[in-house]
């Protein structure tokens, strides 16, 4: 038995981004807090991402997608990326960049890449993703996950 699992979770450190995804013709956007960085060289990134979700759909059918970095003021920007509905960009600035992956102009930092391969891990898959390009877009600290609460109605998923 582990005791307190929940919040021991929101403990390990790490940030909230938004993924935007592309396959030529349709664009999504989702939250992500399970974001790292896996190889230097080449520079990969994996990524954890519902099957059963839209976007992953699109990140399959495209192969491309973007970490855009949240800032510490971005907690609603990280809410409205986290629900579900049929056009949740459409109230943002949005760029492109090498792949063609939607870039969140408003975001700190992006990473533009092109999915490697996938592992299954768990009820989530895992994008190993390739970046192909990378920059600095405005100022600010990172959000991190442990303040954004139950944001995400993780809390539900551990009973």
């Amino acid at each position: 038995m582990i005791n307190n699992l929940e919040q021991l979770f929101k403990e390990i450190s790490h940030g909230v981004y938004v993924v935007g995804v592309s396959d030529g013709t349709r664009q999504n956007a989702f939250t992500a807090a399970w974001v790292m960085q896996v190889s230097f060289k080449p520079p990969l990134l994996a990524i954890s991402i519902n099957p059963n979700s839209y976007s992953y759909q699109i990140l399959q059918a495209g192969g491309i997608c973007s970490v855009n970095i949240l800032g510490q003021s971005q907690v609603e920007l990280a809410e409205h990326f986290g629900q579900s509905a049929i056009d949740k960009m459409a109230s943002h600035k949005w760029q492109s960049a090498q792949t063609g992956a939607p870039i969140l102009s408003e975001s700190l930092a992006y990473f533009d890449c092109k999915v490697s391969h996938y592992s299954e891990a768990g009820d989530h898959m895992i994008a190993i993703c390739t970046v192909m390009s990378a920059e600095k877009l405005n100022e600010g600290q990172p959000l991190l996950y442990k303040h954004t609460g139950d944001l995400d109605g993780s809390s539900q998923l551990y009973n």
